[in-house]
């Protein structure tokens, strides 16, 4: 729910898009960023803006074609984005800052504990495989997401909504990150075939485990940035 405070905590001063990094935002990702190569021929675009039209494209959910003017080339920027994501760039580049926010607010590096749980959207048939959640009645795709007790996203996981939670929330677990684990708050869809993946990864499951009692789901809704 925004408030006066959220709204002051959450506003981007940027001088174009919204997407844009601002300077200290910038400063925290610049260093996991790939640096320039010694020999070859030099970037024509700064780094910085290929992040910017990734984050672009992100928000709007536009092709990439349609990427304004006044930001590096489509093609440009795509093939940083292709070549982070299959070399995964944008996995290591979360869990720094996951890891970096944990200690921020005084908590170890490394969570303990996890809580698991899915949400599915609407999609086209662009952009990827979609399937019919015949629980929530929607036509789309799936996110499987693990998060930590404050909601920090540690993995996600997207498949068409016709994967069930119970065959889509093992392959979460075998992240092999989440091997550190004490325990794991699934919800009733996840729970019993769960087990065997849990216990494959000597994780604790349930109400054994130590952790809050709370609304997974409101959890999810927080580390995906859906409205509550």
């Amino acid at each position: 729910m925004w408030t006066p405070t959220t709204r002051q905590k959450h506003s981007r001063t940027v001088t174009r898009y919204q997407t844009d990094l601002t300077d200290t935002e910038w400063r925290v990702i610049a260093p996991h960023l790939p640096k320039p190569c010694a020999t070859g021929r030099p970037r024509e675009w700064p780094m910085r803006e290929i992040v910017n039209g990734i984050f672009y494209v992100m928000r709007a959910g536009c092709p990439w074609r349609l990427v304004p003017s006044d930001l590096p080339p489509w093609g440009t920027i795509y093939r940083w984005f292709a070549a982070w994501r299959d070399d995964g760039r944008f996995e290591r580049i979360n869990h720094a800052l996951v890891m970096a926010d944990r200690e921020r607010v005084g908590r170890d590096a490394s969570p303990s504990a996890a809580i698991i749980d899915s949400q599915t959207v609407k999609t086209t048939e662009a952009g990827g495989p979609r399937g019919y959640d015949a629980g929530k009645k929607v036509n789309g795709r799936k996110r499987h997401a693990l998060v930590d007790t404050d909601g920090r996203g540690l993995v996600i996981e997207p498949h068409p909504a016709s994967v069930q939670d119970r065959d889509g929330g093992g392959p979460l677990l075998s992240f092999e990150r989440s091997r550190r684990f004490r325990g794991v708050q699934p919800n009733s869809g996840h729970r019993d075939p769960f087990a065997f993946e849990l216990q494959r990864s000597h994780t604790q499951v349930g109400p054994g485990a130590s952790i809050p009692q709370a609304s997974s789901r409101t959890r999810l809704d927080e580390a995906l940035g859906a409205p509550t």
